[in-house]
This record gives C-alpha cells, sequence and structure tokens, in this order.
C-alpha cells in the first residue's frame, strides 16, 4: 500500500471511530473529517465543497420537505382511520401501522413517513390501552425495510445509484429497487406480525411536561362547508363517526343557538361549538373540511401567511382578559391575534369563543404572526405553556401534496425528468402552493443529515483517488473467491449491516459502495447485485437505536433501552440476509 492509501484508510478508520465513541454529533464528524482530509491533502481544496452541490443533497432535503408537506396533510392518516376501524386486535393494529408506515416509506423518505404515522399509533395505543412501544419499534422497522422499496425510500438507494452511474453511464431508476424491497417489505411484515412479542410490555416514556398537563377539554368554534360529510348527519351520528373523541356542544343555525338533540341534523352554514383535545379537534376540522373561526378574520398588514402560527397560553389573576370576552376586547383589532379555542377545567363550555367570559386559569389558544405573538402574550398577561405540538387552525391542504409527489415519481420512473429536478421542482411546488409554510419547510429539513452527506462526499471519495478501495476490494475478493456467488453477495450484505449500527447508513453506503463495485469487477461478476445488497445492508440497522434516524425517533417515544432492539432486530437482520441474498441474485444477475 502507498503512503496516501494509508492515510485514506486510517482516515476513514479515525472516523468511524469517532462516529462511534458518540462525543461529537454526526454531522460534526463529518465535518472533522473533511478537515482532516485537507490537512492531509487527501482532498483538494477545490474539490473539498463538491459534496454540497451533489444531486444527493439535493434529493435528500427536497424528500425531506415533501415529507414534512404529506404529514401536515394528514392523507395517509385519514386513510389508515378508515382500515383502523375495521379491526379490534392489537397484532391486526400493529400490521396495518406498520404496513401502512411500510408503503408510505416508498413514496417519502422512512423517516418522514414514521414521523406521519406516529400520532396514529398513540391514538390506536391509547383505545387500547397499551404501551405505544407496542406499535413504534415495528413500525420503525417496517420504515427501514419500505424504504428500500423506490429511490427517494432511503438515502443508500440515492448513493448506490450514483455509483452505478459513474460505472456503467446508467443510474437505478425509481423503481428498480421494488422486486427486493417490496419481498423483503412482505417477509418482515409478516416477521413483525408475530414477532412483536420479543418486546416487554412494561416499556413507556417517561410523560412530558405538556402530557402532564392533560388538558383535554378544549372548545373550538367551526362552520360547516357544502361537501363537507358532515352535512346531513345527525348529532349522534357525527360523534360516532369521531369514536366520541370530539363532541358537539352548541350549534349556531342563522345567528341563533339550537337545542343540541342527538336527531338533529347538521346543515351547510352552521357553525358548531366542538369541545375535545387539541388533536383529535385538528383532525376532525380537517378530516370533515369545517371553516375554523377566526380562520377568515383579517391579520396585521404585512404578516406574511408562512409567518401565522398558533400558541397555547394560560389567562393569568392579572390579565387584561379577566371577566372580558373576545368580542368585547375586539382582539384582532387592538391586538392582531385571534382567539381560536378555550379550555377551562372542569367545565363545559357551550357557548361561542367570541361570548365567553374568560377566567383566570382558562387555556387560550391564540393565532398571529409567530413574530408577534410573545409580545401580544405579555401585552395581554397570558403565559405560554409548555411547548406542545399545535397546529390547531393550520391544516394543509389535504391532496394536493399528494398529487405534486405522484407526479414527481411518474416524471422520474419515465426517465424524462432527473430524479433531483423533480423532487427539487416538487418542493418547491408545495411551498409555493401554500399547503407547506415556509418555517414549516426549514423545520422539516434535517440539516445535520445533509452537512454530514455535503462534508464525507469528498472523504469517501478519496478510497477511489488513492486506489484505496481497490486494495480493499481486492482483499475481500480473494477471501471471497471460495465462495459461492451466492456467498459472495452475503458477504457485502453482511459487512454492510454489521457496519452501519457504528457508523450511520448514509456514511456507510459512501464508504462501501465502492468497495462493492471493485470487489464484483475483480470476481467478474456484475456490480448491480453488490451495490443493491450494500444498500439493502446499510439500509436495515435492526440491532441498535443510533444507526438509524427511524430507530433513534421511537427511542424516547417509546421508552425503550438500548438492548431491546437487538431482542426483536436480531432474527429479522438474519432473516434479511437469507431471504435478501436469493431476491438480490434472482433480480440482477450476476453476470
Amino acid at each position: 500500500m502507498t503512503t496516501p492509501q494509508l492515510l485514506s484508510i486510517a482516515l476513514l478508520v479515525g472516523m468511524m471511530g469517532l462516529f462511534l465513541w458518540g462525543r461529537f454529533r454526526y454531522d460534526v464528524t463529518a465535518i472533522i473529517a473533511l478537515l482532516a482530509g485537507l490537512a492531509l491533502g487527501l482532498v483538494k481544496p477545490e474539490q473539498a465543497f463538491t459534496g454540497f452541490s451533489d444531486d444527493i443533497v439535493i434529493i435528500v432535503g427536497s424528500a425531506l420537505v415533501i415529507s414534512a408537506a404529506m404529514q401536515r396533510s394528514g392523507v395517509i392518516e385519514v386513510a389508515l382511520a378508515f382500515l383502523s376501524k375495521r379491526v379490534t386486535r392489537v397484532r391486526s393494529h400493529l400490521l396495518i401501522l406498520a404496513a401502512a408506515v411500510g408503503v408510505a416509506s416508498g413514496l417519502v423518505k422512512n423517516v418522514g413517513a414514521l414521523a406521519m404515522l406516529m400520532p396514529a399509533a398513540f391514538q390506536v395505543a391509547r383505545k387500547k390501552d397499551v404501551s405505544p412501544s407496542v406499535f413504534l419499534m415495528p413500525m420503525s422497522f417496517a420504515s427501514l425495510l419500505g424504504g428500500l422499496t423506490t429511490l427517494v425510500g432511503t438515502s443508500p438507494n440515492i448513493i448506490v445509484s450514483r455509483v452505478r452511474e459513474q460505472m456503467t453511464g446508467e443510474p437505478f431508476r425509481m423503481f428498480d429497487y421494488l422486486p427486493t424491497g417490496l419481498g423483503l417489505l412482505v417477509v418482515g411484515l409478516v416477521f413483525l406480525r408475530f414477532g412483536y412479542r420479543l418486546l416487554p410490555r412494561d416499556r413507556r416514556a417517561a410523560p412530558t411536561m405538556g402530557e402532564a398537563l392533560d388538558i383535554r377539554g378544549y372548545v373550538t368554534e367551526a362552520t360547516l362547508d357544502e361537501g363537507s360529510p358532515a352535512v346531513g348527519e345527525t348529532v349522534a351520528a357525527f360523534a360516532d363517526r369521531h369514536d366520541h373523541e370530539v363532541t358537539i356542544t352548541g350549534v349556531l343555525r342563522a345567528g341563533a343557538h339550537t337545542a343540541v338533540d342527538p336527531q338533529l341534523r347538521l346543515r351547510a352554514g352552521d357553525t358548531l361549538i366542538l369541545g375535545g383535545g387539541p388533536d383529535m379537534l385538528e383532525r376532525v376540522i380537517a378530516r370533515d373540511r369545517l371553516a375554523l373561526a377566526g380562520q377568515g378574520r383579517d391579520l396585521p398588514e404585512g404578516s406574511a401567511k408562512e409567518e401565522i402560527g398558533v400558541i397555547e397560553a394560560v389567562v393569568t389573576a392579572n390579565s387584561a382578559l379577566v371577566g372580558q370576552t373576545a368580542g368585547r376586547m375586539l382582539l384582532q383589532q387592538r391586538y392582531g391575534v385571534n382567539l381560536i379555542a378555550v379550555s377551562r377545567a372542569g367545565q363545559r363550555l357551550t357557548r361561542q369563543l367570541g361570548e365567553i367570559a374568560l377566567r383566570a386559569g382558562d387555556v387560550i389558544v391564540l393565532q398571529g404572526p409567530l413574530s408577534q405573538l410573545p409580545e401580544r402574550m405579555r401585552d395581554l398577561g397570558t403565559l405560554p405553556l409548555a411547548e406542545r405540538s399545535l397546529r390547531l387552525g393550520s391544516s394543509g391542504r389535504g391532496w394536493i401534496p399528494l398529487g405534486i409527489l405522484a407526479v414527481a415519481m411518474a416524471a422520474t420512473a419515465s426517465g424524462y425528468v432527473p430524479v433531483a429536478v423533480a423532487f427539487f421542482a416538487a418542493a418547491g411546488l408545495v411551498m409555493a402552493s401554500g399547503t407547506l409554510p415556509l418555517r414549516d419547510a426549514y423545520e422539516g429539513v434535517e440539516w445535520p443529515i445533509l452537512i454530514m452527506l455535503g462534508a464525507l462526499i469528498p472523504v469517501s471519495d478519496t478510497l477511489r483517488t488513492t486506489g484505496a478501495s481497490d486494495v480493499i476490494a481486492t482483499a475481500l475478493a480473494h477471501f471471497a473467491a471460495t465462495l459461492p456467488p451466492w456467498g459472495a453477495v452475503a458477504l457485502i450484505l453482511v459487512v454492510a449491516m454489521a457496519v452501519t449500527p457504528f457508523l450511520n447508513n448514509a456514511a456507510t453506503v459512501l464508504v462501501m459502495a465502492p468497495i462493492a463495485a471493485v470487489f464484483a469487477h475483480d470476481l467478474g461478476y456484475r456490480p448491480e447485485a453488490f451495490l443493491i445488497a450494500t444498500a439493502i445492508g446499510a439500509g436495515c440497522d435492526f440491532l441498535t437505536p443510533i444507526g438509524h434516524q427511524c430507530n433513534t425517533l421511537v427511542f424516547g417515544p417509546g421508552g425503550y433501552r438500548f438492548g431491546d432492539y437487538a431482542r426483536l432486530g436480531a432474527p429479522l437482520s438474519l432473516l434479511v440476509v437469507l431471504v435478501g441474498t436469493p431476491l438480490v441474485i434472482w433480480a440482477w444477475p450476476l453476470r
């Protein structure tokens, strides 16, 4: 080995050591590795930042924006709720949740799909009186398997596509991963359907401050528009359809209060006084296409639409709101905020929001420009509560993100538009259409992941430029020379799977993909099967909570311990190797 080759390998080993040590976050570790590469002369200054202009960074960032828009729209959650009402057993709910997140992970990046459906898991767990841990880890594993089905499901697929393009001039297309990914997803779902019993049943997350507050009795005001599924329903049927999680406490018709009778039929134009928790109210308002009170009111001049948000606050004893109604206070005209929900402990509110005389201790939801809300809360004498995810009054525009995503996927699958261009355009359209505010779009992007990718691309490329990847691949090829063809594919898959928990899935494939390609060449095989095996191994970390963001995402909410992942993940990993190897060889012949 030459000195540059040794330095390149030492740099990557040191980087892996930093990842394993965990002293620095993965993006900081990648930056340190890039700086070390520059200092050692392995990375030329003019090549140091080329990774940030790579298509991989654009695709991953755009996919995260689209994921945020899909999550906000609630489309998949509505479909899931429709299916969930038709099953009763916990394991059947688990299969539906896992299958839904698996399919969704092929449409958007798997971490976005998991985040989108986690609230549904908490809802089912609450109804069935079981710990969310029963659902969350199986859903995380299903999201990893589902991400293997398409090009944009997970970062490793995007990276191996670029490596194949560099080698053969042709990248992997959108659905080239489907034969192997779909097979593994189906087998994995069958395993999770029965294997979830391997998880301890006593795992529960510590309650957050927001959960400790447990504010459920919100009342808000919404109007029935033409085309709402609630038009023509009775009050009792409305409550039944929403599992009695939201109740109608008052109805205003033609400006007059109407007695709330279970058999009263709702009409277009009715104003409903709704009671329930904020999450339930949000789902009902979005699902039934209700017009929330205050949504049509004008906000201060110059307030950009993407800056409008809501905040939850408590009325203090010295507040100017005590004894006043929102209508009398002229909140919108004087303060530039709208009152859109009120909660009062131990009391069921039935009056219109503008007619409720507020008291000290009431919890209210105010809508207005996010940059001005803190000052307005101080003027009104209210205190913000613990930060909670509260989007009441800001639901997305249903099917628009799904339509944009479908067009983008069709454009890339046809080969007419490059993946990076299609998904960048899709991300731009969901923001331009107003379905995703700019603030939420930027918050939805995992900037540390993009920084890590941009910094690691030139670092990992030092294996190729110094020839170190050829040396490593040749050594592996000598070891694999005595193995049958399926053994060589399985070797790459296992090595990638073993490295991922310590390195990170994207970093693993950046390092392993070039080695796998040279390894295949040295053995006289086509590279596709080995690249796909690398992507599968890098995308299937079922053993730790740190190898993939999806596993990390459910770690706290599920109340899991580090060793819980191996209890369910070790047999699933073995299953992936046993089933994935023949699937890869069948879909991508070696010669």
